[in-house]
């Protein structure tokens, strides 16, 4: 078959470890046989990060503005320990959050469901996609461990110099104090992410906060939702026949675990770091999940849930065998192949990145996957592939759909 042509590049991220090597099998086996691939290379792999002083991220991030879709391998955020074993001239930061701040994006994750692995909630029919707003609250937090009795204030002086001065607590003895904050401009952000990438997969939108509780902070974040839905999407989510939805955060969480999935629930920050670990765990691994950042203005960044695999990379370089699940990453690509195609009006792209995913979950359900799989699956007498042998599977059943 002649190759599928690209106009317009994509923005390609590559990565750490284990799915620095998963990323090449990818690319090699699944993709350049079939596409005349396009991209925009940047080598996000940690060495690299620091000889560049991280500036690496920060023009692959520019390039993302620029091209409006991007495909990222998973990287490593160091700790002192990745100090010491790569030698960095400094802790530099999450690869992730220095993008996602970059773009101004929202992270949506789903799980990726197959037949013979069941999730853990039986009437999940159809993926939870979780949004979660990525900024603020206990994140960016401010801490005192409070010494003794003492009387606790919040206060906030304008640029003109008034105050608006509130009394926490009038402490009695030791305790502790924290300072949380958010701006109107990050949560419309949020929201405005949320209401498109509704529109743009045609799902539900679910919103919770504890706004009963937190009458001016959760509140601030129902009110933005609302006014910006009533101004400017009600119209469209009608046309598109799907609905926006608010409860509160405990009422969403006995909603969702009755319901059958198919929706997308937005969640402020600590909420969707907690929900989004539920979810992708009531579905089995990690490796089984999609993540896709979005900007307000339609800019998109595609990449794997999960980490680089370190403890399958250090038995690689032993030239022991390994079997690392690459379906996430597989998923990455195909998403961003999928959006390329579409916003570059190419239909082939879109179906063979439709083809692709197909040929992957059919290779699972033909009993052949990793080791992660076997361990789950309710599939009997089921082949454990190491993880070329898995992508080489994958890619005879590639060759039978596109044939």
């Amino acid at each position: 078959m002649d190759k599928i042509r690209m106009t317009t590049p994509l923005v390609e991220m590559d990565g750490d470890e284990m799915t620095r090597i998963l990323w090449k099998i990818i690319k090699d086996e699944l993709l350049l046989p079939y596409i005349d691939l396009k991209t925009e290379y940047y080598d996000l792999g940690l060495e690299h990060r620091n000889e560049t002083d991280d500036q690496v991220t920060i023009d692959s991030a520019e390039a993302t503005k620029k091209y409006g879709v991007a495909v990222k391998c998973a990287t490593i955020t160091p700790n002192a320990a990745r100090m010491t074993e790569y030698d960095l001239k400094e802790m530099w930061k999450s690869p992730n959050g220095t993008i996602r701040a970059s773009l101004d994006g929202t992270v949506f994750r789903a799980p990726i469901q197959v037949k013979g692995i069941t999730p853990c909630v039986k009437n999940w029919e159809k993926p939870i996609t979780l949004a979660r707003h990525a900024y603020g609250d206990v994140y960016k937090n401010t801490e005192i461990k409070v010494p003794g009795a003492g009387k606790a204030e919040l206060v906030f002086t304008g640029e003109d110099g008034k105050e608006i001065r509130k009394t926490i607590q009038e402490f009695d003895g030791p305790g502790i104090i924290q300072g949380i904050h958010n701006t109107d401009k990050s949560i419309t952000s949020f929201a405005k992410a949320c209401f498109n990438y509704a529109l743009d997969t045609k799902q539900d939108l679910w919103f919770a906060t504890k706004d009963t509780i937190s009458k001016i902070y959760d509140h601030n974040f129902k009110d933005i939702f609302n006014d910006l839905y009533e101004a400017e999407y009600k119209d469209k989510f009608e046309a598109a026949g799907i609905e926006y939805f608010y409860t509160l955060i405990d009422d969403a969480v006995a909603r969702v675990m009755k319901a059958k999935g198919g929706f997308i629930w937005a969640c402020k920050n600590y909420d969707g770091d907690v929900m989004s670990d539920m979810v992708s765990s009531a579905c089995g691994s990690l490796a089984m999940m999609t993540s896709v950042l979005v900007s307000p203005s339609g800019v998109y960044e595609y990449e794997a849930a999960h980490g680089t695999v370190q403890r399958h990379y250090y038995k690689h370089l032993k030239g022991e065998e390994t079997s690392t699940n690459s379906v996430a990453t597989i998923f990455a690509w195909t998403g961003a192949l999928r959006k390329r195609g579409e916003l570059d009006n190419i239909p082939e792209l879109m179906t063979f990145a439709e083809k692709l995913e197909k040929a992957t979950l059919g290779t699972i359900e033909s009993g052949k996957m990793t080791k992660d799989l076997a361990l789950i699956t309710s599939l009997e007498n089921v082949t454990v592939l190491n993880s070329q042998d898995f992508i080489k599977a994958i890619k005879e059943n590639l060759d039978k759909e596109l044939a």
